[in-house]
């Protein structure tokens, strides 16, 4: 819909007015290509799709249906929280789907990123068919795919499940108002558009959510160990001031043991890697450089309390060479 590509003269958005005449070019455009149709939107609860859910209501109020997928790889409490806001306090029309199990019986065993990639991608399509063949009208798919998503699935550093279109024996046509915007921009929408700052300053996390954090074949109990020590670094910058304040942070951990020991006893288990990085458009990424107190802090917390980490190490590389994400 409207351009498929960013113009190569559009201004950079970086006020309340520039975001306006944005959504106001946008609820148009969204009105003129769904008509009285209904669409069937991907809500994770990241900026995004948060930002895509705030403009289509604007645009088409109840003609807009919300799914949002629990496939195992979300961060911890993620949930609960996307339920609160959207059902409880946005009242948005929203189904919440549990496939955890769905999606990582697919995944046991593949250790390849694009392939996994593909799988959680593919398998979120298949879960809003289903959906949608239970709701009647459903006609276009929303989806919150963002410029630098497309940039680098053409350059083919690597493959987006929101950039790739839908499968052709599906009849939903995309609506992607956000398309052209890099994530800053994406941030001063959400916020004209009266999104709770906590959402629309939230870290971004990517589609196959915690499965690129989870290097190698995807385990119950190395992707518990993720989502507990994502936890645990979530809270301690929420302590220390930094959430808001550093664009992204996360925890990975690789699927590969080495020795350590605990309690006087030989430990053969996994490390955990830190990464803390700021950007403005995910193009170049910097590395927020951790005070030493807190990093002692996070390695104490999180050696004693996760299951099965025995390291922690602090990832210092830039994008590029490195990108945001292990895979």
């Amino acid at each position: 819909m409207g351009n498929d590509r960013r113009p190569d003269d559009m201004v950079r958005i970086t006020t309340p007015e520039l975001a306006d005449a944005f959504i106001e070019e946008q609820v148009k455009l969204v009105k003129e290509q769904v008509g009285s149709k209904k669409v069937l939107l991907a809500l994770s609860g990241g900026v995004d799709s948060s930002v895509v859910a705030a403009l289509l209501i604007k645009a088409i109020g109840d003609q807009l249906t919300c799914v949002h997928v629990n496939h195992g790889l979300l961060r911890k409490g993620e949930p609960e929280q996307v339920i609160e806001v959207f059902r409880n306090q946005m009242k948005a029309n929203l189904i919440y789907v549990d496939a955890t199990d769905r999606f990582l019986d697919k995944l046991a065993g593949v250790t390849d990123p694009e392939t996994k990639r593909k799988i959680i991608g593919g398998e979120f399509i298949e879960v809003f068919a289903e959906e949608a063949k239970k709701l009647d009208g459903i006609e276009f798919l929303a989806q919150g795919t963002i410029w630098p998503d497309i940039l680098e699935s053409e350059a083919g550093i690597k493959a987006h499940h929101n950039a790739g279109g839908l499968p052709e024996d599906m009849n939903f046509e995309l609506v992607e108002p956000v398309k052209i915007l890099f994530k800053d921009e994406v941030r001063i929408v959400g916020e004209r558009l009266g999104l709770p700052a906590n959402m629309v300053y939230r870290q971004p996390f990517p589609g196959p959510g915690l499965g690129v954090r989870c290097p190698g074949a995807i385990t119950r109990d190395r992707l518990e160990a993720v989502r507990e020590s994502d936890a645990i670094l979530r809270e301690e910058f929420a302590k220390n001031g930094l959430e808001g304040k550093v664009w992204q942070y996360f925890t990975v951990v690789p699927d590969f043991k080495s020795t350590g020991v605990k309690d006087g006893k030989r430990t053969f288990d996994w490390p955990c890697i830190i990464r803390a990085i700021n950007t403005t458009d995910v193009m170049e990424v910097t590395v927020e450089h951790l005070s030493d107190e807190l990093i002692d802090h996070l390695v104490n917390r999180i050696i004693s309390e996760v299951p099965g980490i025995n390291r922690v190490l602090f990832d210092y590389t830039p994008k590029p060479p490195a990108t945001v994400e292990y895979e």
